[in-house]
């Protein structure tokens, strides 16, 4: 029953904390904007798939090769 009553008053000091807020809401908005646009966006344009161009469908055997030409 404490551990309910601890975790009750931890989720409610959060959810009054974040409810009050004015400037916080927005520093959280750019935050999530640019979590977004790195994780994203960057990913899209800048690290395209190398191995599913590069392997032609047969991805483990491709990774095998490279391995082992590269241990040689």
């Amino acid at each position: 029953m404490a551990k309910k009553n601890f975790l009750s008053k931890v989720f409610h000091l959060y959810y009054d904390g974040f409810r009050s807020m004015t400037l916080g809401k927005t520093l959280w908005a750019i935050i999530l904007i640019k979590l977004f646009i790195i994780f994203v966006v960057l990913k899209l344009f800048f690290f395209p798939n190398f191995l599913k161009q590069h392997a032609g469908g047969d991805e483990p055997s491709y990774v095998a090769k490279e391995l082992v030409d590269r241990a040689k």
